[in-house]
């Protein structure tokens, strides 16, 4: 850390947790000489849920529920990835319609996390016409 420009103290202002529905959660610890800032620590890890543990004890199906919440945003890659794992560990063979149907869906829900990114980033950079549009 910088020694003080002005000689004052030093403030430390604690900005966050953030809400859990917000992007991107995390605390930052920054320390302020007047209005500038001599120093910021990230703190992450605000959206650990203990899902490794929820998962010790459930099935696979009923443990689906709960890897929907990983990302919100894209919900289809995070069963995707869960159903994946034990079907290849498995040697399940998947019916090749099955498989069209899930490269279908991902596509989509791939669309709608773009277009979920891109309606509040237009409204937040000034253009809300857009955002209306997208929803």
């Amino acid at each position: 850390m910088k020694r003080p420009v002005t000689g004052k103290d030093l403030m430390i202002v604690n900005m966050g947790p953030h809400h859990p529905s917000m992007h991107g959660v995390l605390r930052l610890i920054v320390t302020l000489d007047g209005e500038d800032v001599v120093d910021c620590e990230p703190i992450l890890g605000y959206l650990h849920r203990g899902m490794e543990k929820i998962a010790e004890n459930r099935a696979i199906i009923q443990y689906l529920p709960y890897v929907t919440r990983w990302d919100y945003l894209a919900t289809m890659f995070t069963e995707a990835i869960t159903v994946n794992g034990p079907e290849q560990l498995g040697n399940i063979q998947v019916p090749k319609r099955a498989s069209y149907i899930r490269v279908i869906m991902l596509e989509l829900s791939r669309i709608a996390s773009h277009l979920l990114w891109l309606g509040p980033f237009m409204a937040d950079i000034g253009a809300p016409n857009p955002f209306f549009f997208i929803f």
